[in-house]
């Protein structure tokens, strides 16, 4: 099974479970792109590049973003997880949303989101629930899974590309390469860093996130 992460956010209804998976090395982007344009209804999830996503607390805003909307009759696009796609970004241009944060067919990292109705947290329908997502992906998508977490999303967030999509200034984020920490990615002959602590790197990514976060808030409702 893979290793599929399960959770409820606070304030949002306790019957709506979370799931959260990411692949690495994604081997058919194309097949699973052709799902989500012909509307396949077993495709429902909400695809996303992982270059794309700073944290899972930038990722979390967006499902939260997208399932209060879905409860208050306010959905911009055709499903909730459309929906989750189109909350991270920080206009209401709908098709660009998936142009810069979902699946394409360049897309070698993918972090796959999917709601489901659950009596509550830990149940068996909850679990059931989950092993069915996870069965589901573990047929369809192909790839090497780990758990998505913090880590996982230093390591595959693209923080030059992050940044040049919310529009932030060239002072915010700039250690990073895009992918992972800077001084080691250094170490291992990575992409071009200037260097810089650990620490460093993280407060520049806490910053980059605050801003993220405001910018998603703002975006028009109407």
């Amino acid at each position: 099974m893979i290793p599929l992460t399960t959770l409820h956010l606070a304030h949002l209804p306790p019957d709506l479970a979370v799931h959260i998976a990411l692949c690495r090395e994604l081997q058919n982007a194309a097949f699973l792109r052709a799902q989500l344009l012909a509307g396949n209804a077993e495709f429902e999830y909400a695809l996303l590049d992982a270059g794309s996503i700073l944290s899972p607390t930038h990722l979390h805003a967006a499902i939260f973003r997208a399932a209060t909307d879905a409860c208050t009759g306010r959905l911009k696009s055709h499903n909730l997880h459309a929906e989750i796609v189109f909350a991270l970004s920080a206009n209401n241009n709908i098709a660009e949303s998936f142009r810069k944060f979902g699946l394409t067919p360049q897309t070698t990292n993918l972090i796959i989101v999917k709601l489901t109705p659950a009596s509550s947290a830990g149940t068996a329908a909850e679990r059931a629930a989950a092993m069915a997502v996870g069965a589901h992906l573990e047929t369809h998508v192909q790839g090497r899974w780990e758990r998505f977490g913090e880590g996982s999303c230093v390591a595959v967030g693209n923080v030059r590309r992050i940044g040049g999509v919310y529009k932030l200034g060239k002072g915010v984020g700039k250690r990073g390469d895009g992918r992972g920490r800077g001084r080691a990615r250094e170490r291992e002959g990575g992409n071009g860093v200037e260097g810089g602590s650990e620490d460093e790197e993280a407060r520049e990514r806490a910053e980059m996130e605050v801003a993220i976060l405001g910018l998603m808030a703002l975006r028009g409702a109407s």
